[in-house]
């Protein structure tokens, strides 16, 4: 016989309790132990939540590879309001940028997402990894973090796999409405700009976008690529209309184009409202209906979220490898080159909605989800840029400014069909089977950015004026817009039949596994040209020159400037790209002995892959020919088809089990990164390049843990972990023209190993009217990777830890639930070890993000069981980002501290 697991009477458990039943019959069960064992401190069982996070510790236990789980009730303890903030609670991960998920020290490209176990595309314009931050909370039943592979899941896998599983459809009526506003201690002023009447939606109204006038020019004047200069377009009309059209004609079809252009894009500087949110989830079942069996339900939710974020910005430049030596501030250029202070304010909207439809029936289970997830990010900032040796800098008397104004809509559609069904017919009885279909498109558009970047004046340290003359080059008004469609279409099915026998138990199980991708990725440049005679008196004052952006929205300021509206297009700038995966795997589930669990098998994937970069707008058959020949085609092709094995062993007793897993895996480089296009990478801030020759990195992946499950319902675990990487994909740093580009390259070796703590355990059962516990982990881990000497190029260091690897990570909670049910409070410090931003070149060390000590507070009140009052304080330290290099800070931003009060009421 099994062990049967006899647990003593605690307040965890019978919050457990509550977790998996109504309360009225966790009530009746609390009541039996109650009389059983009279136990006078239990009366109070109205406690709901302080079992949050042992709530699924089964699930965890009976997983036959190393997993862990975070399931709804831990996310709401933690106030969490998306996957990505709850995901940094769960053991050896990291946040990176509030949006992406480093697991075990390493980067997000060894990190894999799925939706209810479908991949979904990437709205992100600079990466394949979907930002978890797009996923509310209120849609999320748990977050199922699998460390050790298995070959039921996709084979790119490194760190480990996300699997964000979304609420299903309730077990009676459910209506739920939150609202919450938050206030930052970095928000009391920002910028602002004149946007369009849908800029509340996460939507441009159509005041950014592109005029047709300019579409049509581009389709119009070409010169083997759209060609809008003053001579092209005389050219053109003049062929067209069989006579010389003259020099003022074309220039005033020129001017005519950017009078179209948004124009109107000046900044203020005002207070910024409070953030606001406001959610609802209805949903009901009903059984029987239209007198037909089984059960019918829905679900659905939309959420809304009005953000702020204020922030002050640093960036610099190492004069020497021994700047360390002096007394650095961040005007000092002994220690720096080169310096730039930004104040950046962004306002992002976010708007999800979801409905989930489902039927039940016997021993089928079908579900229909819609989802559309919309995050939209509109950013206005104000950099200052000085550098002694070009004579920028207030003592020489001229600094750089630029504004940005940059809108950013993305968005995430999915319909998805999942269905479960135990079959019973004949032969095929006791087989499972399940399914699923997944069709979504991610779109991330850029209808309209302006880039100024112009000179101030400074006499004796004091500000003169803001001006510009054609003289001094450059890209002083720069546009940009941006489109990319991503489309992704994923079915999959598994088919798995459980035979008993007088000692064992063995599942076998099988399925298929296929995915069909394609990106269109485009971006359009911009920019005006002055003479060389041109000087612009932009402002007079530091407030006057917060309107540069709108200088030229007045049309007669375009008529009596000698500009020139240039469309910037290099011969490879846009990229379409496709992807297509057939898997199939089998793998089998063997319990034998009572106490031996033998899990494994083997998934074969045939993968092929191309990135095609070009231009849209060339138009010339040749000079397309280097781009879309079949050479070209063959070298930016990936076609693979490899087998990958995977297997674990689990010894289990009544208080504890020891897993030993090994897994074969890959990661493969993701279409951006093949792509020869250059983008501005936002988490290093560097000009990145895309690299077609980049190879997939193979993994062996090795896994042990052991957990201990007390009787009074605490637990413990301690496991260890080795992954030996072959070609891993690194990001490596190259200077030229003063600036640095980084580029994706295969390196020659990596390793990582580490060690993992985790543990759930109660301090005091009857303190301040209330339970205390404690739960958190720690990760304790290092890293190498080997650079081949061929590959140093500008390079430092060919030994050094990977990229983005922490060398420890750690979340600590202390929870206290009261005996009446009525008050929950929570304290949270989060923590990673400095990790490596950059790779350093011409003798410079690493660049180092520095440890970030996060500690939140959460505390809830429930003054009726439908109603919730929740107050947080996040990021009580104040603690700010920054990185350093050679011992001196290189980065810096502001890390705003955040106080929020939410209520909700469920009717």
């Amino acid at each position: 016989m099994k062990h049967q697991k006899q647990f003593k009477t605690n307040l965890i458990t019978l919050s457990l309790l509550s977790l998996f039943s109504s309360f009225n019959s966790f009530a009746e069960q609390a009541q039996e132990i109650i009389n059983e064992e009279a136990i006078e401190e239990v009366v109070a069982t109205g406690t709901r939540l302080k079992g949050s996070a042992s709530a699924v510790i089964d699930e965890r236990k009976n997983q036959a590879f190393v997993a862990d789980i975070m399931g709804s009730e831990q996310i709401s303890r933690t106030g969490d309001s998306d996957a990505a903030s709850a995901l940094r609670r769960v053991t050896g991960l990291s946040l990176v940028n509030d949006k992406f998920i480093y697991v075990r020290g390493l980067g997000e490209r060894y990190s894999s997402v799925r939706l209810n176990g479908a991949v979904v595309p990437s709205p992100d314009l600079t990466r394949n990894v979907i930002p978890l931050d797009i996923f509310p909370s209120s849609i999320i039943e748990s977050l199922a973090v699998q460390k050790a592979y298995s070959p039921n899941m996709p084979a790119a896998f490194g760190g480990g796999d996300v699997n964000i599983r979304t609420k299903s459809i309730p077990s009676d009526t459910l209506f739920k409405v939150e609202i919450g506003a938050s206030y930052k201690d970095t928000n009391d002023e920002g910028y602002t700009y004149n946007g369009g009447s849908d800029d509340w939606l996460g939507k441009d109204d159509g005041t950014r976008a592109l005029p047709g006038a300019v579409k049509t020019a581009l389709n119009t004047y070409i010169n083997g690529l759209s060609d809008i200069s003053y001579r092209n377009i005389r050219d053109v009309e003049s062929r067209r209309q069989g006579t010389d059209i003259g020099q003022a004609a074309a220039i005033d079809l020129n001017k005519s184009l950017s009078k179209a252009l948004p124009r109107d894009f000046g900044l203020e500087k005002e207070s910024l409202n409070p953030d606001a949110d406001i959610k609802a989830v209805y949903g009901d079942r009903f059984d029987n209906l239209f007198g037909l069996d089984g059960s019918f339900g829905f679900l659905a939710s939309v959420a809304y979220e009005n953000e702020w974020s204020n922030a002050e910005k640093f960036s610099a430049v190492l004069s020497s490898v021994d700047a360390s030596e002096y007394e650095c501030s961040k005007d000092d250029f002994t220690c720096y080159s080169a310096t730039e202070k930004e104040v950046s304010t962004k306002h992002n909207i976010k708007l999800n909605s979801s409905l989930n439809l489902g039927y039940k029936i016997g021993g089928h289970d079908l579900t229909a989800t819609y989802m559309m997830l919309r995050d939209t990010e509109d950013e206005a900032s104000v950099s200052l840029y000085q550098e002694p040796s070009k004579s920028l800098s207030i003592d020489a008397g001229q600094l750089q400014r630029s504004h940005l104004t940059s809108f950013e809509e993305r968005e995430l559609e999915i319909l998805q069909l999942r269905g479960m069904h135990n079959l019973e017919w004949s032969f095929l009885e006791g087989v499972g089977v399940d399914w699923q279909y997944t069709d979504s498109t991610a779109t991330t558009s850029i209808p309209g950015e302006l880039e100024v970047t112009v000179r101030d004046e400074y006499a004796d340290g004091e500000y003169q004026r803001t001006f510009y003359n054609g003289s001094l080059g450059g890209n002083p008004y720069l546009y940009r817009f941006v489109e990319l469609e991503d489309d992704v279409e994923n079915w999959g099915v598994n088919i798995n039949k459980v035979f008993y026998f007088e000692n064992a138990e063995v599942e076998i199980a099988g399925g298929g596994y296929f995915v069909e991708k394609t990106r269109d990725y485009r971006t359009d440049f911009f920019n005006y040209r002055f003479s060389q005679t041109q000087s612009l008196d932009l402002a007079q004052s530091e407030e006057e020159a917060l309107s540069i952006g709108s200088f030229f929205a007045n049309d007669a300021v375009i008529d009596s400037t000698d500009l020139e509206l240039l469309f910037q297009e290099p011969t490879a700038d846009d990229y379409l790209a496709a992807q297509m995966i057939d898997a199939y795997y089998g793998s089998f589930d063997i319990t034998f002995a009572q106490d031996w669990r033998l899990s494994g098998g083997v998934r074969y994937e045939d993968f092929r892959q191309v990135a095609l970069a070009f231009s849209r707008s060339a138009f010339d058959p040749a000079l397309l020919a280097d781009k879309l020949s079949a050479d070209a085609i063959k070298q930016a092709s990936v076609m693979e088809d490899e087998y990958f094995t995977s297997l674990s062993m689990t010894y289990s007793q009544q208080s504890y089990q020891v897993r030993f897993g090994y897994g074969s895996t890959v990661v493969r480089p993701d279409l951006r990164e093949l792509s020869p296009v250059q983008f501005q990478d936002p988490l290093t801030g560097y000009r990145t390049l895309g690299n077609p020759f980049l190879e997939s990195s193979y993994l062996d992946n090795f896994d042990a843990r052991i957990e201990f499950y007390m009787d009074n319902g605490d637990n413990y675990s301690v496991g260890a972990f080795y992954k030996d990487i072959d070609n891993p994909i690194e990001a490596l740093l190259t200077e030229s023209d003063g600036r640095f580009t980084l580029q994706f390259d295969n390196a020659d070796t990596a390793y990582v190993y580490g060690i993992e703590a985790e543990w759930l355990t109660e301090l005091h059962s009857d303190l301040l009217g209330g339970a205390f516990f404690t739960s958190g982990n720690l990760t304790v881990s290092d890293s190498e990777v080997e650079i081949a000497q061929e590959q140093r190029a500008d390079l430092t260091n060919l030994k050094r830890r990977m990229t983005g690897h922490s060398k420890y990570v750690a979340n600590l909670q202390l929870n206290y639930d009261s005996h009446d049910g009525m008050h929950q409070a929570s304290v949270i410090y989060n923590v990673f070890g400095d990790r490596i931003l950059a790779a350093g070149v011409n003798n410079f060390d690493d660049a180092y993000e520095q440890p970030l000590n996060s500690l939140d507070m959460v505390y809830s009140y429930y003054p009726t069981f439908n109603t919730t009052l929740t107050l947080k304080v996040k990021n009580m330290l104040g603690q700010n980002f920054e990185v350093e290099q050679n011992d001196v800070l290189i980065r810096s931003q502001e890390t705003p501290r955040e106080l929020s009060l939410s209520f909700s009421y469920e009717f």
